[in-house]
C-alpha cells in the first residue's frame, strides 16, 4: 500500500537506450523487484508523487532518463495507470559522496551504507503544490 518503497540493486537502464530487449530485460527486472514488495490492487483513485534516488558508482546516465522506464514497469502493478503520477523527484548521487542518511528511509539508509550502484523507488501521495515545494 501507500507509501510504498523498494530497491533495485543495480545499474539502471537510460530511456535512450537503443536495444529493445535490454529495455524490456530492465523493466522486467524492475517489476519483479516491484512485486516482491508491493501489497494490494493497483491505486486507481489518487493521484501520485513518484520519488526515485539513483546511487552511482561512476558515469550516471541522465537521471530524467532513468525515471520514465522504471515509471512504466510500475504501470499495472502499483497504479492503474501512469497519468496518476502527477508529481516526480529524480535525485542522482555518488556512492562515494558524503551523505547524511539521517531522516532518509531506512532501506535508502541501507543502500547508502552499502556503497554500490542501485535504484532506491518511492511511491507515495501527491501533496498539495504549497507542501511539494516546501
Amino acid at each position: 500500500m501507500i507509501p510504498f518503497d523498494f530497491l533495485v540493486p543495480k545499474r539502471p537502464l537510460s530511456y535512450q537506450a537503443k536495444d529493445g530487449a535490454h529495455k524490456a530485460q530492465w523493466k522486467e527486472f524492475v517489476y519483479g523487484r516491484a512485486y516482491a514488495t508491493w501489497k494490494g490492487l493497483p491505486v486507481s483513485q489518487e493521484y501520485l508523487r513518484f520519488c526515485l534516488v539513483y546511487l552511482c558508482e561512476d558515469d550516471p546516465p541522465d537521471i530524467n532518463n532513468i525515471i520514465k522506464p522504471v515509471q512504466d514497469a510500475l504501470n499495472g502493478l502499483v497504479y492503474c495507470d501512469d497519468n496518476l503520477v502527477i508529481d516526480v523527484q529524480g535525485h542522482l548521487r555518488m556512492v562515494g559522496d558524503l551523505i547524511d542518511v539521517t531522516g532518509l528511509p531506512r532501506l535508502l539508509q541501507d543502500a547508502i551504507v552499502g556503497g554500490v550502484d542501485c535504484v532506491y523507488v518511492r511511491i507515495d501521495e501527491s501533496k498539495s503544490l504549497n507542501k511539494a515545494l516546501q
